[in-house]
């Protein structure tokens, strides 16, 4: 606040509790001088709840102690590091390689928060288990989230994913669409090969690439039997 606004903001407090007025000039500029030095970076009113006369306004009404800079300064303080609190650091529109530029766009983003110029920028909470339709429109189009050059890039990384994904793509029966019953490896998991010890007794498994045939012959089945069920009512 300027000393215009300060004065101004004297005289409302005046207006509300006489004790705080300063009837010699002397000390009305002194007084003046004073909350200016104290308030000087406060503002009057920003655009997203702050107000000095709301503060001093409430203060008045509960305090029976006549109001200082303090009772001002105390409630901008935590306005502003509520408004910080919630702020979350969106991503600056200036390229990610100049940090002089980065740091400098954090930085007016940030200020603009702390003092009221603008709404913190929260993450979008989780509110149901149900995803956008837009979005399951979206990835129904391009059949995955994972661009198709990274998916390629992939494949080497993650050979039983990647032959899933050829087989589905084929119009092959999905292996991993079923439970293994030789391995026991449960649906969308790959089939384990089972390592076993002179003793007999299990050591451990290790993920196959491929799916085992009783597995391979199981989906088969299951992909022939809903072949026929979605023929049957366009025959009929």
């Amino acid at each position: 606040m300027d000393r215009r606004e300060l004065a101004a903001l004297l005289a409302y407090i005046g207006r509300l509790d006489p004790r705080t007025s300063r009837p010699d000039p002397g000390e009305a500029r002194d007084q003046l001088a004073q909350w200016h030095e104290l308030l000087g970076d406060v503002p009057m009113a920003t655009p997203h709840g702050w107000d000095a006369r709301t503060a001093a306004r409430n203060h008045i009404r509960i305090s029976p102690y006549p109001i200082v800079a303090a009772d001002i300064g105390r409630p901008w303080e935590s306005y502003r590091r509520d408004r910080l609190g919630r702020h979350t650091d969106p991503t600056p529109a200036v390229d990610p390689d100049d940090q002089a530029a980065w740091t400098a766009a954090l930085l007016r983003a940030r200020h603009a928060v702390a003092t009221g110029c603008a709404q913190p920028a929260q993450y979008r909470a989780i509110t149901s288990g149900q995803r956008d339709p837009e979005l399951e429109a979206r990835l129904r189009e391009v059949g995955s989230c994972i661009p198709p050059a990274p998916r390629a890039a992939l494949a080497r990384y993650r050979p039983a994913r990647a032959a899933r994904e050829a087989a589905v793509a084929q119009g092959r029966p999905d292996a991993l669409a079923v439970r293994c019953d030789w391995c026991l490896a449960p649906i969308d998991e790959p089939c384990r090969r089972r390592r076993t010890g002179p003793d007999g007794k299990a050591r451990g498994t290790a993920p196959c690439a491929t799916a085992h045939p009783s597995r391979l012959d199981l989906a088969t089945a299951q992909h022939n039997q809903q072949i026929q069920q979605d023929q049957q009512p366009s025959m009929a």
